[in-house]
This record gives C-alpha cells, sequence and structure tokens, in this order.
C-alpha cells in the first residue's frame, strides 16, 4: 500500500489523541441533521395540500405525486451511499449532493411565489408546458440532493466511533438514537412553525424559511471537517460481488471441498489487516464455489475469490429478505403523509382561538418521540444491557420487529378514527369531530418508527462489511422508497378494482371528498396486509444469521450460553427476536477498525514497500 493512499487515514488512537470523531464530530452531523429535516419535513406534509390547492392536482394524484417524490429521494440515497463507497468520502459525498437540494428549495419557493409559475385548472392534473417543467424539475432537484445526502450521512458519524474500544461500542448505539432524535427536533420545528407560516401567511414563506434552514444546515455541517475521521472509499462494492457470483457460476460444475477450510483465503501477512476476515458460514453454498483455488494458474480476482469475499455477499444477500420485510410499513407511513393530512383538514382543528394548520398533524407523533427517545436511550438501554449483554440493551431485529407489531396497531387504530369521523361528518357537516383523534394513530406509529428506523440503520451498518456501510445504510432508505412507490401503486391498483366491483362504481380513494370515499377500507387492508407482513418477517428473522469475524480472541470472547441461558451455536441467529447476536455482544473485542488501517498496518505496509 502506497502512502499517498492512507494520507487521510490514521489510527484511532491517534485520532483520538488529535480530538477527531465520538459526539465532537457527530454533533455537527446532527446539526446538519436538524435543520435539513426541519425543512425536509415541513416540505413534505405541506405538499400535500400544495399540490391540491396550488398546484391543480386531486386527492389521489396529490398523493401519488407525493409518494413518487418521497420514494425517488430515498431510492437515490442508493446513489449517495455507492459514490461514498467508490470514489469520495463520505464528507464530500455529502458536500457534493447538499447543494442540489438548496436548488431545490430555491426553485419551489420562486414557483409558489409567483402566480404566473402555477397552473390555471379547469380540471385535475392539468399542469403543463414550461410550468410543468419548471415543477418537475425542483422536485428532481429535490430528490437527487436529498436522497444523496441521506446515502452518505448515517455511516459518516458511525466512522466516527471504534468498534474495538467497549466505550465507543456501546456509544455507536446511543449515535444512532441522537441521530433519530435530532433528525425528530427539526421535524417537530418544521410542522409547527414552518408550517403555520406556510399554511396561515403564505405557501412561498414557509419554503423559504426551509430554504435558509437547509443553507445554514449544510454551511455548519461543513465547518466541522477537521473533526471528522475520514476515509478513503474501498472502491466499487459492486465489483467484489460481481467477482463473486461470475467465478461461482464458472465454477458450477466443481465439487466443493468436504472441509471448508480448503477454501481460497488470503493469509494475515498478504491481506490488509485492516479488513476482518469472515467466518466461513454453511448458507448459500453455491457462492463457496467462487473460493475453489483453481488447480492451473495463478489465482487472479476474476478466477478465485477469498471466503472473507464470498462472505460478504452472503451477507448482503441474508439482508435482502429483511428489506423487503419492512417495506409495508413504510407504505403505511405514507398513508400518514398523505391521506391522513387530508382527514385533519376536514376536522375541528381548534385549540381555543387558535387554528392547528392540517399538515401541522405529525408534530404529535414528533413530539412524543423528542419525550420517548431520551427515555429509551438513558433508561430503558442500560437496563437492558445488563440483562442482554448486548451494547444496544436488545439487537437491531428485536427493535425492527417491536416497530412492526406497532405499525399494525397504527393502522387499525387509522380505520376506527375514519370510521368515526366520517360518521360525524356526514351526520353533522357543521361539527366536525376534533384534530386530536388523529394523535392515536401518528403517535403509535411514531413509536414503530423509533423503533424501526434506528434498528434498521444499526443492523444495516453493524452488519455490512467495512467497505459497503454507506451502501449497506442506504437500504434503510430503500426500503422507505420501495414503500411510498408500493403506496402509489396500491392506490392506483384499489381504485382500479373498487372502481369495477363497488355499487356507486366509484373508487375508494377518488376525488377531494373524504366523505364520499372509503378511506377506512383502505386503512383496513394496509392493517391486515401489515399482519401478514410481520409473520413473513418472524420467519426471515428467525432464519438470518449474524456475521462473525475470525479475528475474535477466544479467552475474551464472552459465551452466550453461559451469560444469558442461550444456546451455544456459533453463528447466532436460533430465533432473533429472542436472542442477540454473537457479533454484536463481541463486539468490543473485534479485531475491526471502521476507521481505516492502523498505525500497525501503515508501518507494516511501508516496511513491505521499502523491501
Amino acid at each position: 500500500m502506497e502512502e499517498g493512499k492512507i494520507t487521510e487515514y490514521n489510527s484511532v488512537s491517534s485520532l483520538k489523541l488529535q480530538g477527531k470523531g465520538g459526539f465532537r464530530a457527530t454533533s455537527f452531523i446532527f446539526g446538519l441533521l436538524g435543520l435539513e429535516n426541519m425543512g425536509f419535513v415541513a416540505v413534505m406534509v405541506s405538499f400535500g395540500l400544495y399540490f391540491s390547492f396550488v398546484m391543480g392536482f386531486d386527492l389521489s394524484g396529490s398523493a401519488n405525486t407525493l409518494t413518487n417524490l418521497m420514494g425517488s429521494t430515498f431510492l437515490l440515497s442508493i446513489l449517495g451511499g455507492f459514490i461514498s463507497d467508490t470514489y469520495i468520502n463520505r464528507f464530500h459525498t455529502v458536500l457534493i449532493f447538499g447543494p442540489f437540494e438548496i436548488i431545490a428549495f430555491a426553485l419551489i419557493t420562486i414557483q409558489a411565489h409567483y402566480k404566473s409559475l402555477q397552473p390555471v385548472c379547469l380540471e385535475p392534473n392539468c399542469i403543463s408546458g414550461k410550468k410543468a417543467i419548471f415543477f418537475y424539475a425542483s422536485l428532481c432537484c429535490f430528490a437527487l440532493g436529498g436522497g444523496g445526502v441521506k446515502g452518505a450521512l448515517p455511516a459518516l458519524g458511525a466512522d466516527q466511533f471504534d468498534q474495538k474500544d467497549p466505550k465507543e461500542a456501546k456509544a455507536l448505539g446511543r449515535y444512532f438514537n441522537l441521530l433519530m432524535f435530532s433528525s425528530v427536533i427539526g421535524g417537530a420545528f418544521g410542522v409547527t412553525f414552518v408550517v403555520y407560516v406556510s399554511t396561515v401567511n403564505a405557501w412561498w414563506k414557509g419554503f423559504l424559511i426551509s430554504l435558509v434552514s437547509v443553507t445554514l444546515g449544510f454551511i455548519f455541517f461543513a465547518l466541522g471537517k477537521p473533526f471528522f475521521r475520514l476515509q478513503q472509499p474501498a472502491g466499487s462494492p459492486l465489483t467484489r460481488i460481481f467477482q463473486v457470483i461470475v467465478v461461482a457460476i464458472n465454477n458450477g460444475k466443481l465439487q466443493l471441498p468436504e472441509n471448508s477450510e480448503e477454501l481460497y483465503e488470503i493469509s494475515e501477512k498478504e491481506s490488509d489487516s485492516s479488513q476482518p476476515k469472515l467466518a466461513h458460514t454453511k448458507q448459500f453454498r453455491f457462492l463457496d464455489k467462487a473460493a475453489i483455488h483453481p488447480k492451473t494458474g495463478e489465482p487472479t480476482a476474476w478466477t478465485v475469490c477469498t471466503v472473507t469475499q464470498v462472505e460478504e455477499v452472503k451477507v448482503l444477500t441474508r439482508m435482502l429478505p429483511i428489506i423487503a420485510s419492512t417495506i409495508i410499513m413504510n407504505t403505511c407511513m405514507a398513508q400518514l403523509q398523505t391521506f391522513s393530512v387530508a382527514q385533519g383538514y376536514r376536522m375541528n382543528r381548534f385549540i381555543k382561538k387558535f387554528e392547528v394548520p392540517a399538515p401541522s398533524v405529525p408534530a404529535i407523533p414528533l413530539i412524543i418521540m423528542c419525550i420517548l427517545i431520551p427515555i429509551y436511550d438513558m433508561v430503558f438501554v442500560p437496563f437492558a444491557r445488563k440483562i442482554t449483554k448486548h451494547p444496544s440493551g436488545i439487537t437491531q431485529l428485536q427493535r425492527v420487529g417491536v416497530g412492526l407489531v406497532l405499525s399494525i396497531v397504527s393502522m387499525a387504530v387509522a380505520a376506527l378514527v375514519e370510521i368515526k369521523r366520517k360518521h360525524h361528518s356526514l351526520k353533522d357537516p357543521l361539527h366536525p369531530i376534533h384534530l386530536a383523534w388523529l394523535g392515536f394513530q401518528y403517535s403509535i406509529f411514531g413509536i414503530a418508527d423509533m423503533f424501526t428506523l434506528v434498528g434498521l440503520l444499526e443492523f444495516f451498518y453493524k452488519e455490512a462489511p467495512v467497505g459497503m456501510r454507506s451502501l449497506s445504510t442506504s437500504f434503510t432508505w430503500i426500503s422507505i422508497s420501495l414503500g411510498f412507490f408500493l403506496s402509489s401503486v396500491l392506490v392506483d391498483i384499489i381504485n382500479s378494482v373498487t372502481k369495477k366491483r363497488a355499487p356507486s362504481k366509484k373508487g375508494w380513494l377518488v376525488g377531494l371528498d373524504l366523505d364520499q370515499n372509503n378511506l377506512h377500507l383502505f386503512y383496513w387492508f394496509l392493517a391486515i396486509l401489515s399482519g401478514l407482513n410481520f409473520l413473513n418477517y418472524l420467519y426471515w428473522a428467525s432464519w438470518y444469521k449474524y456475521k462473525t469475524d475470525e479475528n475474535v480472541d477466544p479467552k475474551t470472547k464472552p459465551n452466550l450460553g453461559d451469560s444469558i441461558g442461550l444456546s451455544k451455536s456459533v453463528s447466532v441467529s436460533g430465533v432473533p427476536l429472542l436472542k442477540p447476536s454473537e457479533s454484536a455482544v463481541a463486539m468490543p473485542t473485534i479485531n475491526e477498525s471502521s476507521n481505516g488501517p492502523t498505525e500497525e498496518a501503515n508501518e507494516n505496509s511501508a516496511a513491505a514497500n521499502r523491501g
């Protein structure tokens, strides 16, 4: 390894002496996330009504446009994750995509301010011509900028903690909780103050506040560069994946050795000591054929792969069912940001003489989460940690499972509330029920999101190979993205099917009048679908095997069976909703650095180069 390639690295210990990393560095990430999310969430919850009343969309058109925008934003996080893993470090990736988000807010503000840029519609969904180009250009910049930032930012913050250090291993779990907390704080301010300005004063004024907030957030973030532990990208993770697949296919006719130790692996002297070797697992045995050593010729990247490289692909493959099992929950979340806001518009929104803007309804779960996240982090996690010996208190898959159960409850409650709202509105339209009724479904789902989102981010970061952590954490956003896209598809399918089947020949979700729709049936449908999805998740969570490193000191490695009375299986999955992962328990002693090569590795490399 050449010295020029490791100039941005330092050993963890020397970085600590220089004051790099830790919560001092992540405070700049929390600041950016709070300010950026204040604008992001305010715009997202406002767009439902803005698209209907200003841009001329009907109810389903507005909902689908919003969910497609959200889906595209989260989907493009994969681009930010890939670039930061392959070409540019995570810090600079954020700064590259940030300006696109700023431009988007500027374009949205300009179009909301000038009537000449807004459509005059005699029928729904009439926007066209230059106005449509201006409108969709702002949405494209919004998706590209917001998605790229989300793809790199969480992993950058997690890089500031050394998983070899027991204290920093615990701090990593707290980091993800604080990441959620800062996001919630910003979002709560956005859906109260900023949304109030948008709906009561003028749309463009609220969007302008969001523009200023996001711009200040990126400026503040840029000032934190001296405090970050920056990692150089490790090369294209896709190339490593394709190599395993191609070599496994080419070796398809070869027989696997009976002893897995005969599979190809680079020795300690030849390998980069900063990259931990992964232990062989028995799942996906076909991929093991990529590690069969060729009988003739020298091994090359496209003729044989190491066991570690094969296991990296296995890890990513095992993650796919987990991603798929959380999509339905995010489809439910999409409804709370579209149809539930429309519900709030048809309800009594007065608190004494103050009228609450309908898009401010999501403030209810955000405020509750502002209270619960510190309690969870400071009370529940230390208590659970004493019982489970897990640095995060409970495993990430357990946390996700709790969130999925709560999302089912939330949709069932949403259906009951809509039944009550619709019945009362048809009976006495001049005196609708109070907005506070929506607080039940929002609060339950807010708690569900607190468990699931943080659990997924931490799960994908810890389980991912070192060189794929941005890409892997993007899987969380991909799940959200697919959830929003699925929401649009389900709305269209439900409308199409019910239009043919219903006696009225009208779809469940057609038009702007909720009293003439059957939104409650749609919520019941999502509750049932979520229940089936949870059973699917239980199966895959039980099947999942956590990755384990070979570089674990057997003297210091804790015995799960002795410590908490569980099975002593080496590759712990058992039932992950009941059992903690061995890799997580043993994390403090794993000889892994998430912060680049150590000084010892640098010295060995330099000595080899001199030799």
